[in-house]
């Protein structure tokens, strides 16, 4: 009777693995939603900033805006949704954006997937690791570099330009981009448990 017992217990448990593998990808389906739902929007609040600030007062303009902003966006967009959500690049201009181990790997993960032709705009990583004891929800989009963004992150910039750029971000290193580089990634992550 008691192996009869196990029997039924270990066919009820592996007939539902399947059940539970599924609902974890949903979770996952889920929060790779949301994670681009967030993108999305930050990306939009930006790119609003920086052209409104570019037809008012050109890039210097632009510049101080981005400076001042960028950071109450991110934060406005996190509170908001409960995660985390940044800008980093293997080229930081603002030293607060320097990226992780996990997203260093992951921005240079991106590059080798670009140099192999796959398409920017539907590139994406995200991945669920543990640190310590806590389960994270990691998500990373590249952010391509576009015409509008070889002004301030080109390679031939204009003097004044330059100078602002230093003045704001004595440490930058985020120059030298051409239309369609990897300019840097959305990064975003949520405690799961």
């Amino acid at each position: 009777m008691k192996s009869m017992s196990i029997k039924v217990f270990l066919v009820s448990t592996l007939s539902i693995l399947p059940l539970l593998a599924s609902a974890g990808e949903i979770a996952a389906s889920s929060d790779t939603l949301a994670a681009r739902s967030l993108v999305k929007s930050f990306g939009s609040d930006l790119k609003h900033v920086l052209k409104t600030s570019m037809k008012s007062g050109g890039p210097i303009t632009a510049l101080a805006q981005c400076n001042i902003q960028a950071g109450p966006i991110a934060e406005k967009n996190s509170s908001s949704s409960g995660w985390d959500i940044g800008r980093t690049s293997l080229k930081v201009r603002n030293e607060k954006n320097a990226p992780d181990e996990w997203e260093i790997k992951t921005l240079r993960q991106f590059e080798q997937r670009k140099a192999a032709g796959e398409n920017l705009k539907t590139m994406e990583y995200a991945e669920t690791i543990k640190e310590g004891d806590k389960l994270i929800y990691r998500y990373m989009k590249p952010i391509p570099t576009a015409g509008l963004c070889v002004t301030c992150h080109g390679s031939d910039m204009a003097e004044e330009i330059t100078t602002k750029v230093k003045s704001l971000y004595p440490n930058d290193q985020a120059t030298g981009f051409k239309v369609g580089d990897i300019r840097g990634a959305f990064t975003l992550q949520k405690r799961m448990n």
